[in-house]
Parts: structure tokens; sequence; C-alpha cells
């Protein structure tokens, strides 16, 4: 083997090595299959005095007690601190049936200090179409506490007023797909990129069969399956575990503006500009002299107040960058001029309104 071809042999490697091939199935999802929102409302009961004082938990409390076989005087309230009205959601997963269960979380609607050590009471889950699909209760688990002295002080520790029931809800209905239905499934990328797609669809084709698969937008791949759902399973547990190259993502600078987080991305370039920066402060003191007048002067103390004025200006640091500047040197240009978060979201309004930023500058 010459030098010629051993070095060609260890730059594939490198490309090789550093390319990374990623699963359809972590690239896309089947449409149609997707989780399903829950809500409910119910009590929870068996709390140490820090349940809540609002007039709907009470009148839940009466008709939970009518229902019971309780009928409590007409005009009675009864006012429990132990007993907290709460909503509950959870997410129905695809392919759910009957009789498994599901984790819930349980929060408090009312002003109750705390849900620690309570329980839920059988309350019924449903669906954006009204139906019951699960029914809730247990037991909560609160990761959060609080302490409260005679004089008013508190101290609390995470969020006491919501909680989790793990398997707190049994499922009562199935939620119809379409997975079964038709000849053929849609594949739907997470992020929509022509590349992506058409690679997609050429390594289903390459694999099953050259018709198998075909792109219809920058989201969507349609792929042909078998009718008979005994086949269908083993036949996208293929597909899913095909492996490709997805394509590269635009190039983008995301800021956000509340915590001051930049992410530039790996394709940011940058045309030739020049960039200074520099601060300046100024800054305005007030001191008070006071006038005093000679002895029989028949004079009058005056006080006088004086103001001096500051300006302090930090050395401008300029730098230039060459046509094309990478991702790598954006960042240690910026870093040599000792600019902050906030100056450094300003250099880059700058460059994309001078028409520099060769970018999608994002601001969220």
């Amino acid at each position: 083997m010459n030098i010629k071809t051993f070095l060609v042999s260890i730059t594939l490697l490198i490309i090789s090595t550093l390319v990374q091939a990623e699963r359809i199935k972590d690239l896309a999802s089947i449409a149609g299959v997707r989780n399903n929102q829950l809500v409910g409302y119910g009590l929870v009961v068996g709390l140490d005095g820090t349940g809540d004082k609002t007039k709907f938990t009470g009148q839940t409390l009466r008709s939970f007690l009518r229902e019971s076989g309780v009928n409590l005087p007409p005009g009675t309230d009864p006012k429990s601190k132990n007993v907290a009205a709460v909503a509950i959601h959870a997410d129905l997963t695809p392919f759910s049936k009957p009789g498994q269960t599901i984790d819930v979380t349980v929060s408090s609607l009312g002003d109750a200090k705390s849900l620690r050590g309570g329980s839920l009471i059988m309350t019924p889950l449903k669906g954006a179409d009204g139906k019951v699909y699960a029914m809730a209760q247990g037991n909560l688990v609160v990761g959060g506490f609080g302490a409260e002295a005679g004089d008013g002080s508190r101290v609390t520790v995470n969020i006491p007023s919501a909680g989790r029931i793990p398997n707190g809800a049994t499922i009562e209905r199935t939620v119809k797909n379409s997975f079964n239905v038709g000849d053929h499934l849609i594949l739907n990328l997470h992020q929509a990129d022509f590349t992506t797609a058409s690679r997609l669809t050429d390594a289903i084709n390459h694999t099953l069969g050259k018709g198998t698969a075909r792109a219809m937008d920058a989201t969507s791949i349609k792929v042909n399956a078998p009718r008979d759902p005994s086949q269908r399973v083993p036949f996208l547990s293929l597909v899913e575990n095909l492996e490709l190259n997805p394509g590269e993502a635009a190039a983008k600078i995301v800021v956000n503006s509340r915590t001051g987080t930049i992410v530039i991305g790996q394709h940011v370039r940058v045309s030739p500009v020049a960039v200074t920066h520099g601060n300046l402060s100024v800054t305005i003191s007030a001191n008070t002299e006071v006038s005093q007048p000679n002895a029989f002067s028949d004079g009058q103390t005056v006080i006088t107040p004086n103001f001096d004025i500051e300006v302090t200006e930090e050395d401008s640091r300029m730098f230039v960058f060459n046509p094309g500047v990478s991702l790598d040197e954006i960042v240690r240009a910026v870093n040599q001029v000792g600019a902050a978060p906030g100056d450094l979201v300003a250099i880059l309004e700058a460059l994309k309104q001078a028409g520099a930023l060769r970018a999608e500058l994002i601001v969220i």
C-alpha cells in the first residue's frame, strides 16, 4: 500500500467516524399514533389540616357525601381543612389496553397549602370528546413540603401543592388509531427537512424494493405496508431500525432574551465585516458644601451643592471577520473582546442588520 492510498483510507475512516447514522425511529413517527390527553376533577382527602377553604370544594364534598348516602341539612357548608379540590391530568399512550395503568399528576385548584399525605378518591378521566377513558385513585407522592410558625413565618421547599400517583389510573377504554387501516402508512419527520425526507425514502427503497416509499413533502413519507396486522408489526420493526444520515440543519442562532442563553449553529457564517465593541459609563456624584461667612460680617450660612461628573470609557477593541468565518472563529473573536451575553446579542443583531450574518436569528 503506497502513501497516497494510506492517506485516502485514513481520510475515509475519519469521515465515517464523524458522520453519525441515526435510526428512522429516532427521526420520525407514524401518523395517527399519538398520545391523548386526559383530564378530571376530584377530591384529595386525608390532609393534615392543609386543605383549602373555597366554596366549590365544599360543594364537591357535599355532592360526594350525598352520593355516598350521607344527607346533610340544607344550607350546611361542610368546612373541612383535610379536603382539597384538585385537577388530575394524564397522557394516554397509544395502543394502551383496558386494565393497564398510567401515571397521573394531581394539582390543587384552591388555596390548599399542601397535598402531602393525601389520597385521591375515585375520579373519572375524560378525553377531548367527553368520554371516560380511565379511572384514577390512589395515594399522592409529593416532593415538596412546608412549615409554618405561629408568628406567620413560613418555609416552603419545592411545590407541595402538586403531586403524582404512579400507576394511579386504570384504563377503561381503547383509543382507535390508523395503524391497521389501509394499505400504507405515513411517516412524519420530527423536523421538516427535504434532504432527510429524500434520504429516508432512499433507505427504505434500497432495503425493501423500489417504490415502497415515496416522499410527499419535507415532513411526510408514504410507505406501502402489508394489510395483515401480524405482518405489519415486523414490517414496521424492520423500517424503524433502518439507519441513515439525516440532513444537516439550516444555519440558525437562537437567543433566549430572558436567560441570556445563546446557541449558535454549526453552519453559521459571517461575511467580511469589522466589529468594534466598548462600554461608556457616566458617574454623577453630588457633594454638599457649606459656605460660612466671616465673623461680624452680617452674612448667612449657605449650603451649596456641588456635582462631580466622571465619564469612563473602556478601550474599544475591533476585530475583523474574514469571508466564510466558522463557528469556532466567531466564538473566539467575541471572547477576545470580553462581550457579555447582552453585548453579544447586540453584536449579532447589528451583524444581521448589516447583512453580514448568514444565518437565521431567532429570539425567544
